[in-house]
């Protein structure tokens, strides 16, 4: 089921699966195809393709918004120290399960795309992560914008000063790699 809108405005989006950026043109009809991890999928007929619209952007299709870059104020763990190395980790597995391919409703840890995740303490209680992700089809131009996402989510919580998010190709991705839960969601057991 797809829900139909017009754009408020001129709207910024990226086509899918090429990973252009494109502006979408006030007026335009759209039908919304999927909503996961605060960045909206829709389908533009006039232009024959999807697109996604990123969370900033989605009053322009009557969608709540919320800026990339808000980080929360109160530190990791809540009580003004900074966490331990496992709930840190725990804390950005969780970013990562928020950060969605445009074209699947399931999150990218769950499609098994993110291949390595590490913490480097930096010292004042701050953290660098790095991860490595790929995506489901080598060609797919998106990968640079789901891990930008995955980035800028990630550098969300309070405790991490840097984070780094790299598109890689080995091994190769395939179905076998999606957790029971993903598999689940997908219709697939």
């Amino acid at each position: 089921m797809s829900e139909r809108l017009e754009l408020s405005r001129d709207c910024p989006a990226i086509e899918i699966p090429a990973g252009h950026p494109v502006t979408l043109t006030k007026g335009s009809v759209v039908f919304l195809t999927q909503s996961l991890g605060g960045t909206y999928t829709v389908q533009v007929p006039s232009l024959g393709g999807l697109y996604r619209i990123n969370s900033a952007d989605g009053d322009a299709i009557g969608k709540a918004t919320t800026a990339a870059d808000e980080r929360p104020a109160t530190p990791t763990g809540g009580t003004g120290t900074a966490a331990s190395a496992a709930a840190l980790e725990a804390e950005v597995w969780q970013q990562l399960k928020t950060c969605y391919d445009p074209e699947i409703p399931v999150n990218i840890v769950d499609l098994g795309l993110v291949y390595d995740m590490r913490i480097t303490d930096l010292g004042g209680g701050t953290h660098r992560v790095d991860v490595k992700m790929t995506v489901t089809a080598p060609g797919c131009g998106m990968g640079v914008h789901i891990a930008d996402d995955a980035r800028l989510k990630i550098l969300q919580l309070p405790a991490v000063e840097e984070a780094d998010v790299q598109v890689v190709w080995d091994p190769p991705w395939g179905p076998e790699m999606i957790s029971p839960e993903g598999r689940q969601l997908l219709g697939m057991e």
